[in-house]
């Protein structure tokens, strides 16, 4: 443990301990032992820094001494018996530790008795090798190690600038010993060492495991580089501390300033402690408390008869007088003129009297007052105290509220009513006519309650006040227009888009403006205009090559109608003929922006002439397919039949966010034996609009 606390020290240095206090790691190391020498639980000892390293250093120092107290119990068990299993039973970490230094100092003996060498090659633990060879060592002719090098057995570090090499035959280097060449390149090692296996390096002998420390009872061994020294088991005490002699001293407190006394107090050390004594002495008549105050000391009470007979003591600060007896009086009584007899008081006259007011009638040795109404005569106090009427009858003076006043009582009423003519009862208060409302006040017997016009609510803060009815925040808010909320002092209004709706007549929804039938639309003679909601579209169909118009232009386009091209092949034209594209049509049809889509929307149907149940022998059928336009997949097509005739459904199968226009090309295949005989293109313009409405 020794080298490796050496490096912790030189790694760590100075730690913070508590209250900001500097602590080296040799504090650390040092309270860890002293713990471990008390037999402390090393795992639980209490921290003197909150650094994470100065605990781990008291804990492993703690531990050190416990493991080399449990190991050197186990080496003189081996010594003393010669034997360890016996001795040591059980499973617990201490017995283990102590077996095993007991188990490899009998090996080590063991190789001494058959005369082998104590530097062994077998594989065995680093504790289990230094006990095992410090054993085999005890008791072998020392002829590695010459003690008349070093004298005094207490210094603990040898360097080869404190020890240098004698001026031999040695000195040449050849021998290259690591301390003392005796001679023939023999080497030799200094007191506290011995020589390796090598023949020229050294290593420190344990002087604690081998039993050769000449410590005294009570003290505890501790080995060190070289040498060893000896430590007290037992603490001080409060009061002292432990010398470099390893003896017990007083602890001066006056002297090191680390008593507790007052400024009025003196400091004086004894042994182990310490006392304050007061600085200020107090004189005669007085006595000192803890507190250095001086206090009277009442020698009436302290003495025994103090003044002679017939005389009376009085205390006095610092002293006391001794006073000639008196004649007492009792209540009601005096002494007379000549002070040698009792007469009676007249307690009545004077100004006011004893009665302060009332009626007094004087008595032997006493009075007794004849008091007013409302109040009643106290025959201990003797005076008239007044009477509380509101304690006495309770409930039967007042019918709400009764307030005691010097003589009588008066009745008051609670908030919401008023006294009545009687003084007693209470009638209702009309606060209405104060108009405390801020618009509607109803009387209630004893209170009021306001309330609101329509449009408004009553304030939540002072129940007086009424306030504006946001209709547009409400949580139905969003639904009560259909496109924008006004909020105004007791109602709302709604309103629409700028162009392209109207107000409807309930003054919430909004209608589109079909500006294709008003005719404010702005499309040209060859252009069909196509309301959609909210404004309107200037559309424009050109058949392909090969293909002619079926039907005129028209100047307005429903939303049901179809313009259709079909084919019109050039004579010869061989590559028309074969194209089974036989019609081009284009419909076009007008979506909101869905506020809620929870399901599917079917929004174009492709009807066909073909019958749903078609003859075996024929196997025909009829596939659609959306070609081009489908964004993000928003649109699927599926095949019905309605009125035994296949239709092929377009459903919008996920939301859109208007504006958004686009064109979504279906294919309509007329299938036979599995060949596309004919196709009709169907091209759907969609317009969605930003609005839900």
């Amino acid at each position: 443990m020794g080298p490796g606390i050496v490096i912790l020290f030189s790694l760590f240095g100075v730690l913070n301990g508590q209250g900001g206090k500097q602590i080296s790691i040799d504090e650390c190391c040092k309270d860890g032992r002293v713990r471990g020498i008390d037999n402390q639980d090393c795992t639980a000892i209490p921290l003197i820094s909150e650094s994470t390293t100065c605990r781990i250093v008291q804990e492993q120092c703690c531990a050190a001494v416990l493991e080399d107290n449990i190991c050197t119990s186990g080496i003189n068990m081996a010594k003393d018996q010669g034997a360890c299993d016996t001795q040591f039973t059980g499973s617990t970490c201490e017995t283990k530790t102590a077996k095993m230094c007991c188990d490899c100092c009998l090996l080590g003996r063991a190789a001494r008795e058959h005369g082998l060498t104590c530097d062994h090659s077998l594989s065995l633990g680093y504790q289990c090798g230094l006990v095992s060879r410090a054993c085999c060592d005890d008791g072998a002719p020392d002829v590695e190690t010459s003690n008349s090098l070093v004298s005094d057995k207490d210094n603990e570090t040898l360097t080869e600038k404190e020890n240098p090499l004698p001026n031999n035959m040695c000195s040449s280097g050849l021998a290259k010993c690591a301390q003392e060449c005796v001679g023939n390149s023999t080497c030799a090692c200094f007191k506290g060492y011995k020589l390796k296996p090598d023949g020229k390096n050294c290593e420190d002998i344990n002087e604690c495991l081998l039993g050769a420390s000449n410590c005294r009872g009570g003290e505890h061994c501790i080995n060190t580089v070289g040498s060893f020294r000896c430590q007290r088991e037992v603490s001080c005490g409060t009061g002292y501390e432990l010398t470099d002699s390893n003896n017990c001293k007083d602890i001066d407190e006056c002297e090191s300033g680390t008593h507790n006394c007052s400024p009025d107090f003196e400091c004086h050390n004894t042994q182990g402690s310490f006392r304050c004594l007061p600085k200020n002495q107090c004189g005669d008549g007085y006595i000192q408390d803890a507190m250095g105050s001086c206090i009277d000391i009442n020698e009436c009470l302290a003495q025994t008869e103090p003044c002679r007979p017939g005389q009376l003591c009085m205390n006095t600060m610092g002293s006391f007088t001794c006073q000639r007896n008196s004649i007492n009086c009792g209540r009601g009584y005096h002494l007379n003129d000549g002070g040698n007899r009792c007469v009676d008081i007249d307690e009545c006259k004077g100004p006011d009297g004893a009665c302060a007011g009332h009626g007094c009638i004087n008595l032997v040795g006493s009075f007794r007052c004849e008091c007013q109404a409302g109040f009643i005569f106290n025959s201990i106090s003797r005076v008239c105290e007044d009477i509380n009427e509101c304690r006495h009858y309770p409930g039967r003076l007042c019918a709400h509220k009764c307030e005691n006043v010097l003589g009588s009582y008066k009745c008051s009423c609670t908030q919401g009513f008023k006294l009545a003519s009687d003084g007693r009862n209470c009638d209702d208060l009309n606060e209405c006519e104060s108009s405390p409302c801020s618009q509607e006040c109803a009387n209630v017997y004893g209170s009021y309650q306001c309330y609101c016009r329509r449009g408004y609510q009553l304030s939540d803060i002072d129940g007086i006040n009424c306030e504006d009815i946001d209709e547009c925040a409400l949580p139905t808010g969003g639904h009560i227009c259909s496109y924008r909320c006004n909020n105004t002092p007791g109602s709302f209004y709604c309103t629409c888009p700028a162009t392209g709706y109207t107000l409807a007549p309930n003054g919430r929804s909004c209608q589109d403006v079909d500006e294709c039938v008003t005719g404010t639309h702005t499309c040209s003679v060859t252009e069909s205009c196509f309301n959609v909601q909210g404004g309107f579209r200037c559309l424009s169909f050109e058949c392909p090559p090969n293909y002619r118009q079926a039907g005129e232009i028209r100047a307005r386009v429903e939303r049901s109608d179809t313009i259709r091209c079909v084919k019109s092949c050039q004579p010869n034209d061989i590559g028309c003929v074969l194209d089974p594209v036989h019609s081009v049509s284009h419909t076009v049809i007008s979506l909101p922006t869905f506020r809620e889509f929870t399901k599917p929307e079917e929004i174009v149907f492709l009807r066909t002439m073909s019958p749903a149940h078609s003859s075996p022998q024929l196997s025909s059928d009829i596939v659609f397919d959306i070609l081009e336009g489908n964004v993000q997949n928003s649109f699927d097509i599926v095949k019905r039949q309605e009125h035994g005739m296949i239709v092929g459904v377009v459903r919008q199968v996920k939301p859109l966010i208007g504006s958004l226009n686009m064109v979504l090309k279906l294919a309509m295949n007329y299938v036979t034996s599995g060949v596309v005989s004919h196709r009709n293109i169907v091209n759907v313009h969609i317009f969605v609009s930003e609005f839900w409405f």
